[in-house]
């Protein structure tokens, strides 16, 4: 967890995002910040569907897209939206610690057999639907996913700042990535 930096004060947050949006998140967030007046969106925010995460940020802050694991690739269209119509400029991808979408092949038994309780589903089904979907959510190491869906994104929206982060589920706060 050494690659994680901890935001107490606004010296923590890197140069790169001060005086942007990124840095108004982690301030608001983490520090407290007193919340402004926004009639419009200033960044998308990416994160986790976990139900164990929720941000302190002020109305109309933001956009976002909450996908399994903070996985952005299934939202694109979604993305560009908020890019060409919204007119966002910066992205926060915001993971966090003990996600469920890790690992997921240790969780197909109880999958399976929560689709056939819950929901009613014939056990082929939901083997054939986790077999055929857990590959495409799979995101591996919270941080290492994070980092390279970054730079997919940076590579698809080169104009477009890229902010990986994680959310610590144990103190419910945000730490920027050092991606060195």
């Amino acid at each position: 967890m050494n690659r994680l930096v901890a935001i107490t004060n606004q010296n923590d947050i890197f140069s790169e995002y001060q005086n942007t949006p990124i840095e108004l998140l982690l301030e608001y967030h983490n520090l407290n910040k007193d919340f402004d007046n926004y009639n419009n969106a200033q960044l998308l925010i990416g994160m986790c569907m976990d139900n164990r995460k929720h941000l302190r940020i002020p109305d109309n802050f933001s956009y976002i897209i909450r996908s399994g694991g903070g996985n952005l690739r299934y939202s694109e269209f979604k993305v560009s939206f908020a890019i060409a119509i919204g007119n966002v400029k910066h992205i926060a991808l915001i993971g966090h610690s003990n996600c469920a979408m890790v690992n997921l092949f240790s969780k197909k038994e109880k999958f399976i057999n929560g689709l056939v309780e819950n929901a009613g589903w014939d056990k082929t089904w939901a083997t054939d639907h986790f077999v055929h979907f857990s590959p495409m959510f799979e995101i591996g190491n919270e941080i290492d996913f994070l980092l390279s869906e970054a730079k997919r994104l940076r590579l698809k929206y080169p104009k477009i700042t890229i902010a990986p982060m994680y959310y610590k589920v144990e103190d419910n706060l945000l730490y920027l990535i050092n991606e060195k």
